[in-house]
């Protein structure tokens, strides 16, 4: 994916406007998992939907998959990415059973049906699936998904989100709503299920600490710029005294 001149204002033309997005660019390479943190305001949670398609941008352009998306909407984007929210209520269907979540996340790819799902080679499937959760789902295929607890129900999002094996997967905050043991957890599921599927994510964290323990790379968004880029060895070595500096800046 590369994003160019990317901008987005608020409130055009009046007292309250505010530039958000300024120019922003940024190439995005295929196994990239990028780490976004940044300041409340700086912009990244912008950067973050623009890209989604759940803000529209002002200018520039996201070049995905050799399409210019910018001016698509969320659903035709939706045939190259996928998105776990903060809310972990929000990736799920909470009436329907962890089968049936799984049977609508999959209907994004393929033609299957509700009725047939419990085909025993389908029904094998999916709790071979649910067992790397290492959550005990594999065992609650039929049980309402509202029953779930919060990293339960995040973790089926998750995998949900990644079983047509996007081009790019968007973490939005997506541990933020966990307690520590949860996110931890979640994190680690995450961690499993990118580098097994070789999936090119960027994630959004609070989490200076998930920032630097997780991807190959990192990006500080920084009044609507991107302020830092750093991967690899570089990104190794930094710490978190590093980046509250840079904050501070």
């Amino acid at each position: 994916m590369v994003v160019k001149n990317l901008q987005k204002v608020f409130f055009p033309g009046t007292e309250n406007e505010k530039h958000i997005l300024k120019n922003v660019s940024l190439k995005v390479y295929d196994g990239d998992f990028i780490s976004v943190i940044g300041n409340n305001g700086a912009g990244k949670s912008t950067l973050l939907n623009t890209i989604a398609g759940t803000l529209s941008a002002d200018a520039g352009e996201i070049n995905l998959e050799h399409h210019n998306v910018v001016k698509k909407p969320v659903s035709y984007r939706a045939r190259w990415m996928s998105r776990v929210f903060q809310d972990p209520k929000m990736g799920t269907a909470g009436d329907l059973s962890v089968a049936e979540n799984l049977v609508l996340a999959q209907s994004h790819t393929q033609t299957i049906s509700l009725r047939r799902y419990k085909k025993v080679d389908q029904w094998n499937r999916y709790r071979k699936l649910l067992k790397t959760l290492n959550m005990g789902l594999e065992d609650r295929l039929e049980t309402q998904v509202k029953y779930l607890s919060g990293g339960q129900r995040q973790a089926l999002s998750l995998l949900m989100a990644t079983l047509s094996k996007p081009k790019l997967l968007l973490l939005d905050e997506h541990t933020a709503a966990l307690d520590p043991k949860t996110s931890s957890d979640v994190m680690n599921i995450t961690q499993e299920i990118v580098t097994r599927e070789g999936l090119t994510t960027m994630m959004i964290t609070h989490k200076m600490s998930d920032a630097l323990k997780y991807g190959n790379r990192l990006i500080m968004v920084q009044d609507g710029q991107i302020k830092l880029d750093v991967k690899g060895e570089e990104k190794h070595n930094l710490h978190a005294e590093d980046l509250v500096k840079l904050f501070q800046e």
